[in-house]
């Protein structure tokens, strides 16, 4: 008899209370040498989840249901359509640093568009994680060519790391980009020429 393999779930991870992750925090501190009691730092593990609360909110989001809702009267329009700029923070899974870039977003649809806003919201749903920014990038796309099923998809992020500009190497002023290409954007290469000319991303220095 054959064996078939088991399909192994992954945990899900056990909740920690406000507290718990305040104490994090003061062990961190004393950790790097600190008093957590001393004046300056006595509110610091408070300020610090709540701040963790809105950089990780992305966890709670499902973003595929900014996308949920559709205009189909656009008078017939099946032309690219294109958000660029869209800036977003992040955090670095391997060091918990700062990821700090521009994304940019172009679809051609089939036969619905969505609000230019719910584009942005994808971004920051995702970015809103601890993330590597090749992941990021196809999160986006992968998001929008899964929900909106346009004929194809591009999304281009531009961003620098702080952990490699303030830590490591410790080299400023470089950026990474990444990109991800699906449908008619990696099949064709004028639709993919026209979305990297659309969003100029040699022109931002």
């Amino acid at each position: 008899m054959k064996k078939t393999a088991r399909t192994m779930k992954t945990p899900s991870p056990t909740p920690v209370t406000q507290a718990q992750a305040e104490d994090a925090v003061r062990v961190l501190l004393r950790w790097a040498g600190e008093d957590p009691r001393r004046e300056g730092l006595v509110d610091t593990p408070k300020r610090v989840a709540e701040a963790y609360r809105d950089w990780f909110s992305g966890y709670a989001i499902d973003p595929a249901e900014y996308l949920g809702r559709t205009f189909e009267e656009v008078a017939g329009y099946d032309e690219m359509i294109v958000l660029r700029d869209i800036r977003f923070e992040s955090f670095c899974e391997h060091h918990m640093a700062p990821i700090i870039g521009r994304a940019h977003v172009g679809y051609l649809p089939t036969d619905k568009v969505v609000g230019i806003s719910k584009l942005a919201r994808v971004v920051d749903a995702y970015a809103r994680r601890f993330q590597v920014q090749e992941k990021l990038t196809a999160q986006i796309a992968q998001c929008i060519g899964t929900v909106l099923k346009p004929r194809g998809v591009g999304v281009v992020v531009d961003a620098t790391h702080q952990c490699m500009t303030t830590r490591g190497v410790h080299k400023t002023g470089v950026s990474m980009i990444t990109s991800q290409m699906l449908g008619t954007f990696r099949e064709d290469a004028r639709t993919r020429a026209e979305f990297l000319r659309f969003i100029d991303i040699d022109g931002h220095g």
